[in-house]
């Protein structure tokens, strides 16, 4: 896996201080996306575990609210062995750090659709706090939403929402 970018000290992709991992790859392709850089697999840097390494030691303050994944597309399936390795070692070694993702795949694909049938997605998925949701549609752009771009994305509370069988949205 390549990643395209990590933001230390972020506050632009979820709530509080976060580090943001950037992972480059896209099969979406949304119209208007802001990081079309990221669409190619090979751009930017070899995530090694120097790099994870390194996203563990700035997870470690406790100013630092958790992680947060963007892409690219993280659940694109080239991505998906590395980011679980992360995710669960994050679980094991920071279990009070918070896991968001952004993903242009909706959660139903994520569990019926063509990803379902993709053993780590559910990994993944299981590790993840919160999940922004659905592609990027410029049409429905606004600058007024918090946490996403469209007005089709959604912010979902996973772990309620597999408990329960039923969309979760978060509410701050």
């Amino acid at each position: 896996m390549n990643y395209a970018t990590i933001k230390y000290n972020d506050v632009a992709n979820g709530p509080g201080v976060r580090t943001s991992l950037f992972v480059s790859g896209c099969t979406h392709r949304c119209k208007g996306c802001f990081n079309e850089v990221a669409w190619d697999f090979d751009y930017g840097e070899k995530y090694t575990k120097e790099v994870e390494d390194q996203i563990i030691e700035s997870l470690k303050p406790s100013y630092i609210k958790g992680l947060t994944l963007l892409g690219g597309e993280p659940f694109e399936p080239q991505n998906q062995e590395a980011l679980v390795a992360l995710t669960s070692r994050i679980r094991k070694e920071l279990p009070t750090k918070t896991i968001w993702c952004f993903s242009g795949y909706t959660i139903e694909n994520m569990l019926s659709g063509k990803l379902s049938k993709i053993k780590s997605t559910a990994s993944l998925l299981n590790n993840i706090d919160i999940l922004v949701d659905g592609p990027f549609v410029e049409s429905e752009k606004s600058l007024m939403l918090k946490f996403r771009g469209s007005k089709n994305q959604r912010i979902i509370e996973v772990k309620k929402t597999l408990e329960k069988n039923e969309i979760i949205l978060w509410e701050e």
